[in-house]
C-alpha cells in the first residue's frame, strides 16, 4: 500500500465531543507517551491548526514537509503522539494525522513501529475514516505475515488503543479478529497475551461482564488469570456502580489465591468516591487496616477526591475559615468526612513522602492531588513540631518540600497544589519560601522550621 503525500480535508470538519476515562490498571497500557512540546512543535501545530481549517492543502501539505524534513526524530514523533492521544484534537487536526505519518515514512530515521500504526489506526477509525483505517491495518497483517507473536502483539495494541479511544466500530472488529487468533493458536504466550487484551479492552469499554466470561474461558482452559485481569474486572464493575458484581469478583480473585493488594484496594475506594459510598469507602479502609494492608498516597487521592466539603474547602484557599490543622479540619468537617480523614492520618503514608537525615529533610508530594497535599501537609506539621520538641530529634540542615512547578497541570505552569502549599505558608507565618532555583520547591534553613513550628 502506498499513501497519497496530498493532504486530504474531510468536509466538514467536526467537533469531537467525550472522552473515554481509563481503568487505572491499563496505565500501563497506554499506546502513547507524550513528552512536553518544544516551543517549535507548539508553533508548528498552531500553525497547521489555522491552515488547515481554511482549507489551504497545499499550505498545509508544505507545512508538514517542512516541519518533517527539518525535525529530529524526536520532535516529529512526539507532534503526531500528541495529535494521536488528544481526545477533543482541534477539529482541523483530525484530518492531518495520516499526512502527517505518511510525511514521517519518508524521512531516513524512520522504522516502523507497530504501535504507531495501531494509534493512528485507532485515531482514524474514531474520526470516521474507516478507509483509510483499513487500509493500514491491511498493510500491517501483509508486513508481519506468519510472525504469530508479532500479530497478535499487533492486535491486542489495536485493541488497546480501540477502547482508549471508545471506538465501538473499530473495537467490535479488532476484538473478532484478536479472538480468532486466540482460539486457533496454540502457544500459551499468545493465548495469555491475547486473553488479557481482550479483557482489558472490554473493561474500558465498560462491558465487565463478558470481560468476566473471558476470565472464566481463561480458567477453563487452563490459563490462571492474574491480578491484572482481576483488576480490570473489578474496578470496571465499580466505577459503572454495580457493587454487588465487584464483591463477586473479588471473592473469585480470592478463590483463585490471589492475594488483595493496595493498588486492588484503591481501585474500590475510588469506585464508591465516584458514587458517594462514603460509608462504604470508610468500611473498607477500616478493612484494608485489618488485612495489613498499607495505605499510600493514591489512597489519599481516592478517599480525600470523593469528599464533597473537603474539596469545596479547597476551591477557595483564600477563604479567612480555612483549616491550619487537622485538629481544626476534622472539626470543620463532618460525618463520614471526618471519619475518614482520621482514618488516613493514623497511616504511614507521611513516612513513605518524607525523607530525613542531618543534612536535609524532604517531603516530596509528587502522585498526591490537592486534597491528599493539604491533608499530609497538616499532618506533616502536627508530627513534626512533636519531633523538634524531643530534644533528641536530628535538625537538618535544610528543609526542602517538593509541590511541582506545574508542568502537567491543567494551565501548564498554574499548579493549584503549589498555590495552596504556598496559601498554607503565608497564613502559618512559615519561613519557607519558593526556591529561587526551582520554582517547584519551598525551602528553609531546618532551624528556621524548627522553631517556626515549636512557636505555633
Amino acid at each position: 500500500m502506498r499513501f497519497s503525500m496530498e493532504l486530504r480535508l474531510c468536509p466538514p470538519p467536526f467537533v469531537i465531543g467525550g472522552s473515554v476515562r481509563l481503568s487505572l490498571t491499563l496505565r500501563r497500557l497506554l499506546p502513547v507517551r507524550c513528552t512536553a512540546l518544544t516551543k517549535q512543535s507548539h508553533r508548528f501545530l498552531s500553525t497547521l491548526a489555522t491552515t488547515a481549517a481554511a482549507g489551504d492543502q497545499s499550505a498545509t501539505n508544505r507545512l508538514i514537509r517542512k516541519f518533517v524534513a527539518s525535525s529530529p526524530r524526536s520532535i516529529a514523533l512526539n507532534v503526531l503522539s500528541r495529535i494521536l492521544s488528544s481526545h477533543t484534537p482541534q477539529p482541523a487536526l483530525c484530518f492531518v494525522a495520516l499526512t502527517l505519518y505518511s510525511r514521517i515514512t519518508e524521512a531516513s530515521w524512520f522504522t516502523w513501529n507497530s504501535r504507531l500504526v495501531a494509534d493512528l489506526v485507532a485515531f482514524l477509525d474514531k474520526h470516521g475514516q474507516f478507509t483509510d483505517s483499513e487500509a493500514l491495518i491491511s498493510e500491517a497483517t501483509s508486513k508481519l505475515g506468519f510472525q504469530e507473536r508479532k500479530l497478535v502483539s499487533f492486535y491486542c495494541q489495536l485493541v488497546e488503543s480501540q477502547s482508549k479511544h471508545g471506538s465501538e466500530r473499530g473495537f467490535d472488529n479488532s476484538y473478532d479478529s484478536l479472538l480468532e487468533l486466540l482460539h486457533n493458536s496454540t502457544s500459551v504466550y499468545v493465548r495469555r497475551r491475547a486473553f488479557e487484551s481482550i479483557v482489558s479492552g472490554l473493561c474500558a469499554m465498560k462491558r465487565p461482564e463478558e470481560a468476566e466470561s473471558l476470565v472464566k474461558e481463561m480458567r477453563s482452559k487452563g490459563i490462571a488469570p492474574s491480578s491484572f485481569e482481576y483488576r480490570s474486572v473489578i474496578y470496571a464493575y465499580g466505577t459503572l456502580g454495580l457493587f454487588e458484581d465487584m464483591k463477586r469478583s473479588l471473592e473469585q480473585m480470592e478463590k483463585d489465591d490471589i492475594d488483595l493488594d493496595t493498588v486492588c484496594s484503591n481501585m474500590v475506594l475510588s469506585s464508591y468516591g465516584a458514587h458517594n459510598k462514603l460509608a462504604d469507602m470508610l468500611l473498607w479502609l477500616q478493612t484494608m487496616k485489618t488485612s495489613s494492608l498499607p495505605f499510600s498516597v493514591r489512597t489519599y487521592n481516592s478517599v480525600l477526591n470523593s469528599c464533597p466539603k473537603l474539596m469545596s474547602m479547597l476551591q477557595d484557599m483564600s477563604a479567612a475559615d480555612l483549616p491550619l490543622s487537622i485538629e481544626d479540619l476534622i472539626t470543620a468537617l463532618y460525618g463520614n468526612e471526618a471519619l475518614l480523614v482520621e482514618e488516613l492520618v493514623g497511616s504511614s503514608v507521611l513516612k513513605e513522602v518524607m525523607v530525613w537525615d542531618s543534612m536535609e529533610l524532604k517531603l516530596d508530594f509528587h502522585g498526591a492531588h490537592v486534597g491528599a497535599a493539604y491533608v499530609i501537609m497538616l499532618q506533616w506539621m502536627k508530627e513534626m513540631k512533636l519531633n523538634f520538641e524531643d530534644e533528641n530529634s536530628v535538625i537538618p540542615a535544610e528543609v526542602i518540600v517538593i509541590c511541582g512547578s506545574g508542568n502537567h497541570s491543567i494551565v501548564r505552569g498554574e499548579s493549584p497544589l503549589k498555590a495552596l502549599i504556598k496559601e498554607i505558608m503565608v497564613r502559618t507565618g512559615s519561613p519557607l519560601r519558593i526556591d529561587r532555583k526551582n520554582t517547584g520547591c519551598f525551602v528553609s534553613k531546618g532551624k528556621a522550621v524548627k522553631n517556626w513550628l515549636c512557636l505555633r
